[in-house]
C-alpha cells in the first residue's frame, strides 16, 4: 500500500471505533446487562493507537517527501466549476499535528479506561471520544477549507457531547450549551472569511478552496483584502481557541470528565485556531496588519487569563485558564510571523498540559472527585508519583531549562523582541512570571503542608497502572521534546527547519550578510539569545519563589477577599457579567415575551384551535351537498358519468 492511501486511514480507524462503540451502546440500552468493559476499552483504544502507527509511518516518510502525501477518497460535492473532493493531505505541518493528536489522544484513551471505569455511560463516553479524535484528524488533514471546516464543526459538536457528558446535572448541560453557542459565534466569522476568500480569488479567475492553490496564488490578494479575510478567519480562531472576547467558554468546559479536559485543552480542539493561522500563513503574509492584531489579541489573552488563574481554587479551573494563557502565547508567535515557534509551543504544550490535566485527574480520583484545592494539602505523602510528574510539568510550563516549555516559550518571547514589539515582549515576560506563580501555587496547595481534609486524605491513594502509565510517558516527553527546538546559540531548531517547507522559516539574520559581517551578526544573535533566555529563567524563578513564600512557607500574607484589583481577577474581569447583561438576559426576556405573546397565542393555540375550526368549515361545506332531494343526487350522478365518459373518450382518441 502506498503512503498516499495511508493518509485516509489515519482518520478512518477512530471513525470505525466510534461507529462500533455507538452500536454497542445503542443495543445495550435496556438489555439489563451492560457491555463487557474490557472489550469496550480495547475497541476504544485500538482506533487512536492504529492511527498513531499509520501516522508515524507517514511522518517518517515526510523526511524524503517534504511536499507531503495526498489521497483523494471521493468527490464530496461539485457545483459548476467548483469541485470539492474529500482529499486528505499529510505535509510537514499536518504531520506534526497528527502525531500530536494520535499520540496524546491514545494516552488519554488508555488513561480513561481506568479513570472512567465505574461510570454508567462508559461505552457512550468512548464513542464520543473516538468521534472527537476522528473529527480532529479530518480538521488537520483536510486539503481544502470546507473539509477542514467539517472537522472544525465536528470537534465542536463532539466537545458539546463530552462537556455535557453528565447531562442530567443542569450546571454541566449549561456549560456544554455555552461552549457550543460561543463557538458558533466564532464560526460565523470563519464562514464569512471563507466565502470572501473564495469570491475574491474567483474574481481573479482562480476558483479554489484548496490550501496549496490558495498558497500559490496568495499574491493575487491585495493587502487590504487579505487583512479582511485574515481578520474574519481569526474570529473563528478566537472562538475555537478561546481568545478574548470569546474565551469565556473554556473554563466552564471543566464540567466534563477530566480526560475530556485533557483532550480538549492539551493538544486538540483548542489548538485548531493556531493550526488554521499557520496553514493560512501565505494569506497572513500579505497582510502584516492582521498579524499584528493577532499578536496583540494573543498576548492580551495570555496576561488576562494568567491574572484570573492566580485567584482560582478549583484545580481544573487553574489549568483551564493556564491553557487560555498559553494559547495566547501561540497566537502572539504566529501573529509575529514566527509560525514555527508558535507550532513548536503547541507541540510542547501538548505534553506538559496533558500531563497536568491527567495528573489533576489522578488527584481528583484519589480525593473522591473533590476538585477544590482548599481541601487538599500534604498529598505528596499519599501520591508521590503523581506529585513528582506534576512537578515536572509545572517546571516545564514555568519556562525553566532544560524542560520543554523553556525552549518553546523562549522562542516566542525572542521573536516578539526581534519583531520590534517590545511592549508585547514585556507583557509576555511578566505573564511568564505569573504562569510560574499560579502553577506552583497549585502544586504547593495540593501536595505540601498539612492535609486540610483529614477524611479525604486518609483514603487517598495512587491510581492504577493504566492511569500511571500515560503519566510516565508524558513526563518523559516533557523532559525531552524541547531539545527539538534549540536556539541558534545551541545549533538551531530542528523543528523550525522541519516545518520550513510548510510555513516558511523565520529569519534571525539578514539574508544579504556574508563573511565577517555575518560572523559578527551571529555572535550578536547568540549573545542576545542567552541574555533573553536568562530574563525568562529569572521571571520563572521569581514566580516559583513568590509561590513558595506565599503558599509553601506562608511568609507572605494571603490575598484578601474579592476586593480591589484582586476582586477583578477573581470575577474573571467581569466578562461573564457583561455578556449576561448585554446578551443573555435580554435574549431570555425577548424569547419569554415572544413565547407569551406570539408563539403561545398565535402558533400553539392557533394550531390547537385552528384544526377543529378547519375541520368544522370543511364539514359545513360538504354538508351543503347533502340536500335530501333525489333530483339533486341524480343530477350529480349524471354530471359524474359524463365527466368520466369524456375522460375515457379523450384518452382513447390519443
Amino acid at each position: 500500500m502506498t503512503s498516499s492511501y495511508l493518509v485516509s486511514l489515519v482518520p478512518l480507524f477512530p471513525l470505525l471505533g466510534a461507529i462500533l462503540l455507538g452500536l454497542i451502546a445503542l443495543f445495550s440500552v435496556g438489555s439489563g446487562e451492560g457491555p463487557n468493559r474490557r472489550l469496550v476499552g480495547l475497541i476504544a483504544c485500538l482506533g487512536p493507537i492504529l492511527s498513531l502507527v499509520v501516522a508515524t509511518r507517514l511522518f517518517l516518510g515526510l523526511y524524503d517527501h517534504p511536499q507531503g502525501y495526498v489521497h483523494t477518497a471521493f468527490t464530496w460535492f461539485s457545483v459548476g466549476s467548483l469541485h470539492v473532493p474529500a482529499e486528505f493531505w499529510a505535509d510537514r505541518l499536518s504531520g506534526v499535528m497528527i502525531m500530536v493528536v494520535t499520540f496524546v489522544g491514545s494516552l488519554i484513551h488508555i488513561y480513561s479506561v481506568g479513570y472512567m471505569g465505574h461510570e454508567r455511560g462508559f461505552t457512550r463516553f468512548f464513542a464520543y471520544l473516538n468521534l472527537f479524535t476522528f473529527s480532529m484528524l479530518v480538521l488537520v488533514l483536510g486539503k481544502n477549507v470546507p473539509l477542514m471546516f467539517l472537522g472544525w464543526e465536528g470537534v465542536g459538536a463532539c466537545s458539546y457531547l463530552l462537556i455535557g457528558y453528565y447531562f442530567t446535572e443542569s450546571e454541566k448541560a449549561l456549560a456544554a450549551n455555552k461552549a457550543f453557542i460561543v463557538n458558533r459565534v466564532g464560526d460565523f466569522g470563519f464562514l464569512l472569511g471563507l466565502f470572501t476568500l473564495f469570491w475574491y480569488l474567483g474574481s481573479k479567475g482562480v476558483w479554489t478552496v484548496d490550501f496549496a492553490t490558495i498558497r500559490a496564488h496568495a499574491d493575487l490578494i491585495t493587502p487590504a483584502m487579505a487583512g479582511v479575510i485574515g481578520m474574519l478567519l481569526f474570529v473563528g480562531a478566537m472562538g475555537k481557541s478561546a481568545q478574548i472576547p470569546l474565551h469565556t467558554w473554556l473554563a466552564d468546559a471543566m464540567a466534563g470528565p477530566t480526560p475530556v479536559s485533557a483532550l480538549i485543552h492539551a493538544a486538540t480542539m483548542v489548538t485548531a485556531g493556531v493550526y488554521m493561522v499557520a496553514r493560512m500563513a501565505a494569506v497572513y503574509g500579505v497582510a502584516p496588519a492582521a498579524g499584528h492584531f493577532i499578536a496583540i489579541v494573543g498576548m492580551c489573552t495570555a496576561i488576562l487569563a494568567a491574572t484570573i488563574a492566580i485567584t482560582q481554587h478549583n484545580i481544573k479551573k487553574v489549568l483551564a485558564y493556564s491553557t487560555v494563557s498559553q494559547l495566547g502565547y501561540m497566537f502572539a508567535a504566529v501573529g509575529a510571523g514566527a509560525y514555527a515557534a508558535g507550532v513548536f509551543h503547541l507541540f510542547t504544550h501538548a505534553f506538559f498540559k496533558a500531563l497536568l490535566f491527567l495528573g489533576a485527574g489522578a488527584v481528583i480520583h484519589a480525593m473522591h472527585h473533590e476538585e477544590e484545592m482548599d481541601r487538599y494539602g500534604g498529598l505528596i505523602r499519599k501520591l508521590p508519583f503523581t506529585g513528582g510528574v506534576m512537578l515536572i510539568a509545572c517546571v516545564a510550563i514555568a519556562g525553566l531549562p532544560p524542560l520543554a516549555g523553556f525552549f518553546s516559550k523562549d522562542a516566542i518571547l525572542f521573536a516578539q523582541w526581534e519583531s520590534g514589539w517590545y511592549w508585547l515582549y514585556a507583557v509576555g515576560l511578566f505573564t511568564s512570571f505569573l504562569t510560574a506563580f499560579y502553577m506552583f501555587r497549585m502544586w504547593f496547595l495540593t501536595f505540601t503542608g498539612r492535609p486540610r481534609d483529614a477524611q479525604l486524605f486518609s483514603h487517598a491513594h495512587e491510581g492504577p497502572a493504566v492511569m500511571n502509565g500515560p503519566l510516565l510517558v508524558l513526563a518523559a516527553g516533557t523532559v525531552t521534546v524541547g531539545f527539538l527546538g534549540l536556539p541558534e546559540a545551541l545549533g538551531g531548531s530542528a523543528f523550525a527547519h522541519w516545518l520550513a517547507p510548510a510555513v516558511g522559516e523565520h529569519a534571525h539574520l539578514p539574508a544579504d550578510l556574508s563573511g565577517g559581517a555575518l560572523a559578527a551578526a551571529k555572535v550578536a544573535l547568540h549573545r542576545s539569545e542567552w541574555l533573553f533566555a536568562s530574563f525568562a529563567v529569572v521571571a520563572g524563578g521569581l514566580g516559583i519563589l513568590f509561590a513558595w513564600l506565599k503558599h509553601g512557607t506562608h511568609v507572605l500574607p494571603v490575598f484578601g477577599q474579592a476586593s480591589g484589583l484582586f476582586g477583578v481577577f477573581q470575577n474573571k474581569w467581569y466578562f461573564d457579567h457583561v455578556y449576561d447583561a448585554l446578551f443573555v438576559k435580554p435574549s431570555i426576556h425577548l424569547l419569554g415575551w415572544g413565547t407569551r405573546h406570539v408563539v403561545d397565542p398565535f402558533i400553539i393555540d392557533g394550531v390547537v384551535r385552528g384544526v377543529p375550526r378547519l375541520y368544522g368549515a370543511f364539514a359545513d361545506t360538504i354538508r351543503l351537498l347533502q340536500t335530501g332531494a333525489v333530483r339533486v343526487y341524480a343530477y350529480v350522478l349524471l354530471v359524474g358519468m359524463l365527466a368520466l365518459l369524456s375522460f375515457v373518450l379523450t384518452k382513447w382518441s390519443f
